[in-house]
């Protein structure tokens, strides 16, 4: 065992800032009230809230009544993509991709089942939308195309500025789940289309529990809860004051962009690190053609890293490198209990085989490169006595 955990796996969560913490406690024990009450702890609760609102808001350049809190990621895409449909009739049509998050991949199959015409794009070997498909999909009853920005497990950006591009061209509303790219990939709702936008905290070193839903001022959305006038009558219930306040200052810590740096860098040296070993391939973008760290040519996510060894299994992999103290990943967190290969690595080429050989990696602004290197010792030791014993192997 080593002396201390290897957390590597920040795309399921992440620690909570210290920082954060500290704005957060004020709000158990001080401005407790609740910001639906009238008296003054009820308004000192309220006026936290609206500041955390103005600042979640400015950090994708967007009004605070565009931003409604959520209990997270997966409540803002059911909230985005039921909330059109629903406010529709179940003749319309809603078109999604091939590599999306259980969230709405679920989200869509249900809609469905309840009479709803769905699509879903085909992406490329890295897990980019097809563009061409995406367009010839749009018909005249097509009410919303929903596209997850950057992939919760093969870490690809998507080209959200052209996608938005078409469905402004065609007429219809563009939902992204901005849930793992937030703060990672630069997101100004000024610049490009986009009318729905997934938050959440815990993927950011926020607390879990939060999250948002960016709604631009004039789409219409019917409400999945019924209850009390919170969060300009979308989404009912006493909202969670001190985990917004600390999802508001996640994102502050998190808009910084020696953060991105840093991972940036870890992720390249641990990529490169694995694919010096044989007989293995990274799934997702390639890091060659994106070496600039805020542009068009950085088309993977900088804390991201999935890797497919061949002859091993994932779960013998994560197995071992838990033994170690090294904290990783097969894929979603949401499917990690599921002995089905990833729908992601399959869409994108990757035979069951090769799926169920692949681990995610995935980094948070407190790994360190000491932690990498431990992890470049560690690890291929693993695989080469995985394959030792390997029935794969003949």
């Amino acid at each position: 065992m080593l002396m201390k955990t290897i957390y590597l796996d920040n795309g399921a969560t992440t620690k909570v800032d210290p920082k954060v913490l500290e704005k957060m406690s004020v709000y158990y024990t001080e401005k407790y009230g609740n910001a639906s009450s009238l008296h003054h702890k009820g308004q000192e609760a309220k006026m936290g809230l609206e500041e955390a609102r103005e600042s979640i808001a400015k950090s994708i350049n967007a009004k605070p009544s565009e931003i409604i809190f959520t209990s997270g990621g997966s409540e803002s895409n059911n909230l985005a993509i039921k909330g059109v449909a629903f406010s529709k009739n179940n003749r319309v049509h809603l078109i999604t991709s091939e590599i999306e998050h259980h969230s709405v991949e679920r989200t869509f199959e249900e809609l469905k089942r309840q009479g709803y015409e769905t699509s879903f794009i085909k992406v490329d070997k890295e897990g980019f939308v097809d563009l061409v498909q995406l367009e010839n999909e749009i018909k005249e009853n097509t009410v919303l195309v929903s596209i997850i920005h950057g992939n919760n497990e093969i870490g690809t950006i998507q080209d959200i500025e052209t996608i938005g591009k078409i469905c402004k061209k065609k007429k219809v509303l563009f939902h992204i789940d901005a849930v793992q790219s937030f703060t990672k990939v630069p997101i100004d709702v000024k610049k490009i289309n986009v009318d729905l936008i997934s938050l959440n905290a815990h993927k950011i070193h926020g607390p879990k529990g939060v999250g948002a839903l960016y709604v631009r001022d004039g789409v219409k959305l019917k409400k999945l809860n019924d209850g009390g006038d919170q969060e300009y009558r979308l989404r009912a219930g006493t909202e969670n004051v001190p985990g917004i306040i600390g999802f508001a200052e996640a994102v502050k810590l998190a808009n910084n962009s020696s953060n991105i740096k840093h991972m940036t860098k870890l992720r390249n040296k641990l990529i490169d690190g694995l694919l010096a070993l044989e007989d293995v391939r990274l799934n997702g973008p390639s890091i060659d053609e994106s070496k600039k760290l805020f542009g068009k040519d950085d088309r993977r996510l900088c804390n991201n890293i999935n890797i497919s060894f061949k002859y091993v299994e994932g779960e013998s992999i994560g197995g071992y490198m838990d033994a170690k103290g090294i904290c990783s990943s097969t894929g979603s967190a949401c499917s990690s209990k599921s002995l089905k290969p990833s729908h992601v690595l399959t869409a994108i080429g990757l035979t069951p085989e090769e799926a169920h050989g692949s681990i995610r990696l995935s980094l948070g602004k407190f790994n360190t490169e000491e932690e990498i290197d431990l992890v470049l010792e560690v690890l291929p030791a693993i695989i080469k006595k995985l394959r030792k014993i390997s029935p794969l192997i003949k």
